[in-house]
């Protein structure tokens, strides 16, 4: 977690959660079109609930950026998507948008 609210944290290597959160927003936003859909990297901000920036390797060479917001637990813990930044490349670095 960032040190400060409402800060991103650093890229950090994707944990099996962010991999979790990757696959509802495939499933729920029909993110489907890609032969992979493996989170990569990350960052995230602590907001009420959490932000996330996430780089998903879609297969080959090529990479997309996710926008998520996931609620906090006691307001229903659901994750949505905001927005989605395709053609990035694994050096691509991870800014919010």
């Amino acid at each position: 977690l960032s040190n400060m609210t409402g800060q991103f944290s650093e890229t950090k290597n994707a944990t099996k959660e962010i991999q979790v959160i990757c696959d509802q927003v495939s499933v729920k936003h029909k993110v489907e079109k890609y032969p992979e859909f493996i989170a990569v990297k990350y960052r995230e901000q602590i907001v009420a609930g959490q932000n996330f920036i996430i780089k998903v390797h879609v297969g080959g060479v090529n990479y997309i950026h996710l926008s998520v917001f996931q609620a906090l637990p006691c307001d229903g813990g659901q994750v949505v998507l905001r927005g989605v930044q395709e053609h990035k490349t694994e050096d691509d670095p991870l800014v919010p948008f």
